[in-house]
């Protein structure tokens, strides 16, 4: 209840404005992009809130050390060691496999500029779990947020690919300068 009221007092007194599809009635990984600034935590938040979505996300485990790790738990968060990543994709099969209905929220193009690729882990995780892909986004240009559609993963790449960055051609993070090209470094390695 009170997250649901953080959530209108959010779409009611902010800038930004939710254009969304319906949420998967299934689990999803939920790519948020383009990522460009830490604002966009909250604004995910906002959008998972007012639409009644369980989500989960990935952080670095630092983000749950000392006073942070029970608010950044009760937020949906999950902790990733880089040095075991199969943990989390193990962890993310077993909810999956015992009912759970949720969003794995994944940024796969990071907060920082100078990257010259999306990560690939949000696509090895929806292949190993037979999850939808839901494109989140966020677009500064037109100041709108939400959910764009929920789509199959088929296991060509290049051609799954192909759709998500036409979706998010023409989409602006809040600081568009950061944006990277959704192309994942398999894509490249191809070229």
């Amino acid at each position: 209840m009170l997250r649901r009221l953080i959530a209108r007092a959010f779409w009611f007194l902010g800038p930004w404005k939710l254009v969304t599809e319906p949420a998967s009635s299934r689990p999803t990984v939920l790519i948020g992009a383009p990522h460009t600034s830490n604002w966009d935590f909250p604004v995910m938040l906002a959008i998972a809130w007012r639409l009644g979505i369980e989500v989960h996300w990935l952080g670095k485990t630092s983000l749950f050390t000392g006073w942070r790790g029970p608010i950044m738990r009760g937020l949906g968060g999950i902790p990733v060691d880089r040095s075991d990543p199969k943990r989390v994709v193990a962890e993310v099969i077993d909810r999956v496999h015992a009912g759970e209905v949720f969003g794995l929220v994944v940024t796969p193009d990071g907060t920082r500029k100078g990257h010259t690729h999306w990560k690939s882990g949000f696509y090895r995780i929806a292949m190993k779990t037979g999850m939808p892909v839901t494109l989140g986004f966020v677009d500064r240009t037109t100041m709108t947020t939400g959910l764009g559609p929920t789509i199959e993963l088929t296991g060509d790449v290049a051609a799954d690919m192909d759709r998500i960055r036409e979706f998010y051609a023409d989409k602006a993070g809040i600081r568009p300068n950061h944006r990277v090209e959704p192309r994942l470094r398999e894509e490249l390695e191809t070229d």
